[in-house]
């Protein structure tokens, strides 16, 4: 299983999601690699010490003698390993143009340490460039974080075009796993209709586990742990592992 969270809108939780389905998944008993795409590196810094790291995804990326055996890093969870990301990641665009495999590179990467693990989670940047790209090309299943909000379908259809252009030429297994309402507020009627519009657009493809807000989700990043150590009897950790299940369940 090489889930890639995607969505190219901004500040929908793609990350708290990676981070913490990851470590669930770990938690589960799976091994798993946590691949960080985005040049911001926020997943990288929610697990590791970013300033410490000497590797990162652009060196993986640009040089097949490193690949992601020579930039991986054990984090703290057990049975989860880190692919971090620092902003270089910003200029492998500019690297890459010309080059005929530019949107196979994470692939190659990737089926070289497959047999290593039981799941793979790639945490894509809110764009759909060059990077995004790779995930969809490398991986098995796609999982669309959409934010409880007024704007919430905004650019779903531009993420789907470039799915189906995906399928139809570089991957054609890739699934969509399922969409996660997400920063959902259960006390606002908007919410509610919110919710009811995005079952309405995706139907089943919709995961029964919605992701409310929560302060603790936002605060155990800075703390460099999952929701499940930081904090366990929250409702964000409980929800997670429901997520988890469902995952599973899916795949």
């Amino acid at each position: 299983m090489i889930v890639a969270i995607a969505n190219q809108k901004g500040g929908v939780g793609k990350t708290t999601t990676a981070i913490n389905l990851a470590a669930a998944l770990a938690l589960r008993g799976r091994r798993t690699l946590l691949i960080d795409l985005d040049p911001q590196g926020n997943s990288t810094m929610s697990f590791l010490d970013s300033h410490g790291v000497e590797r990162n995804m652009y060196d993986a990326l640009v040089d097949d003698a490193v690949g992601l055996a020579g930039v991986r890093v054990a984090s703290k969870v057990e049975g989860l390993d880190v692919a971090p990301a620092r902003i270089a990641l910003a200029k492998l665009e500019s690297k890459l143009v010309g080059e005929i495999d530019a949107h196979f590179r994470l692939k190659d990467r990737v089926d070289a340490v497959r047999a290593e693990y039981d799941a793979i989670v790639i945490d894509c940047p809110p764009t759909l460039g060059l990077l995004t790209v790779n995930a969809l090309v490398a991986s098995t299943h796609l999982l669309i974080p959409i934010q409880s909000s007024y704007f919430a379908l905004e650019g779903t259809d531009d993420l789907l075009e470039t799915v189906d252009k995906v399928r139809q030429r570089a991957n054609p297994g890739l699934q969509i796993l399922g969409v996660l309402i997400t920063m959902h507020d259960r006390r606002t009627s908007l919410a509610k209709d919110i919710r009811q519009q995005i079952q309405r657009v995706f139907g089943t493809k919709v995961f029964n586990t919605v992701i409310t807000k929560s302060v603790r989700l936002e605060e155990s990043p800075a703390y460099k742990e999952a929701i499940f150590s930081f904090a366990p009897a929250s409702s964000g950790a409980t929800e997670y592992y429901r997520l988890c299940e469902e995952v599973i369940d899916r795949v």
